[in-house]
């Protein structure tokens, strides 16, 4: 590894750990030389096979959960990843049970109706022109027969699975960052942006890092959660089943952790679509914005949260330097997403488009759980941001793992 590139790990690395203050998270402009495993990791990500990694996944419609076409998504994912490289590939197996409705005590008389709020979730205020927003249920709101018949399948309770692969590191194997993004959807469309998009993200890392020459010091895992549209249920069974499993090598003495101690949660959810504030009468502007960033958010009122926006700054910071159209930008209000419950447990942020409360939540995306959500709906520009959200999460990860090439492939003298 150059000394350039252990002094650069190191300043960013210094953000993680308190040692340089979190609200300076730029540094010196680096090299345009192939000594960077970062650069060279980066490099490797393309437009053409991120989206067909999107387009893909679209083949199975919506992705419902509890439906024969979420679970074929589940068998695909695995098997690309399987074709990656990226072993081991588990997957974690639980029951879901969907609550029962809410039943109003008798003699007790419905609520009036409700006052617009100006709050949004995940905390901050409701601003400027807003939309509807809701989840499209209406089968014949998607005009596609095809597509139609596709989603038709309703959901079901009972057994749900979900997939991950790690890599293994090299010096600490009992250590680890989670990089995930949840395959379900909803809506009656292709759940392209949401959340196609978030998993091509965390496929296309696990294909890169897995590739024979990349060796990481810390191990890192990919993880496609399952049941996030139904409240995040995939994330909270991992946590369930694996939080009490961290950093216990088994069997003894054989050197394998096969659930290494957390040191953060990176998640990716809805990338593509930064078109801007609605219009006053809610039409939207037809492209991407040229100001359009990638955002990364931290939750304020958790736990974790000064680890947190460590993190959230650390990824600001990596986006400064390897990201090549879309800068970052950093917010304290996560919600709605499966780094939700680690982020009390441990770091975590999630990439997005656009703040998931006040800016998605009021009709920032109008394909938000819509039929409308298409591959076909999306342009280059859309995709090229979520492109950036992977080359500033992919270069972060490399920092934070220890990435390293060979001499003769990072160039190093």
């Amino acid at each position: 590894m150059s000394v350039f590139y252990r002094l650069l790990a190191g300043s960013l690395l210094a953000l993680v750990s308190g040692i340089a203050p979190a609200q300076t998270p730029v540094v010196a402009a680096a090299p345009a030389d192939s000594a960077d495993p970062a650069r060279q990791l980066v490099a490797r990500l393309d437009l053409d096979r991120y989206k067909t990694t999107i387009k893909s996944l679209t083949q199975f419609g919506d992705r419902r959960q509890g439906t024969a076409r979420n679970r074929a998504a589940v068998d695909w994912i695995e098997a690309q990843l399987r074709s990656y490289g990226c072993t081991p590939t588990e997957r974690v197996i639980y029951d879901f049970q969907p609550p029962a409705p809410a039943q109003r005590p008798a003699g007790v008389a419905a609520a009036g109706p409700r006052l617009p709020s100006t709050q949004a979730s995940g905390g901050g205020r409701l601003r400027g022109n807003r939309r509807p927003t809701g989840v499209n249920n209406d089968s014949l709101r998607q005009p596609a027969a095809a597509l139609r018949a596709l989603n038709r399948e309703p959901s079901v309770p009972g057994e749900r699975q979900q997939v991950y692969c790690t890599k293994v590191g090299t010096v600490r194997p009992d250590e680890m960052y989670i990089v995930g993004a949840h395959m379900d959807g909803i809506g009656w469309g292709e759940a392209a942006n949401d959340d196609a998009s978030g998993t091509a993200i965390v496929m296309e890392l696990a294909r890169i890092i897995s590739q024979p020459d990349v060796k990481t010091e810390r191990s890192i895992r990919f993880v496609l959660w399952n049941n996030e549209e139904t409240g995040l249920n995939g994330a909270r069974a991992y946590i369930a089943q694996r939080q009490a499993l961290q950093g216990k090598e088994a069997p003894a003495g054989s050197g394998r952790y096969p659930e290494p101690r957390w040191l953060g949660m990176i998640q990716h959810d809805m990338m593509l679509f930064d078109h801007g504030m609605p219009r006053a009468d809610s039409t939207m502007h037809p492209e991407q914005r040229p100001e359009a960033d990638v955002n990364i958010e931290f939750q304020s009122n958790s736990k974790m949260s000064a680890e947190s926006q460590k993190l959230a700054w650390f990824l600001a910071t990596a986006n400064e330097r390897y990201a090549t159209d879309y800068p970052a930008a950093v917010g304290p209000h996560m919600t709605n997403t499966d780094s939700a419950p680690f982020q009390d447990l441990i770091p975590a942020i999630s990439l997005r488009e656009n703040e998931r409360g006040a800016q998605i939540g009021a009709g920032w995306d109008p394909q938000w759980h819509q039929p409308t959500d298409l591959f076909s709906t999306y342009g280059d520009k859309d995709f090229r941001l979520g492109l950036n959200a992977a080359q500033t999460t992919l270069s972060a990860i490399a920092l934070l793992s220890g990435a390293r090439l060979p001499v003769s492939v990072a160039g190093e003298r």
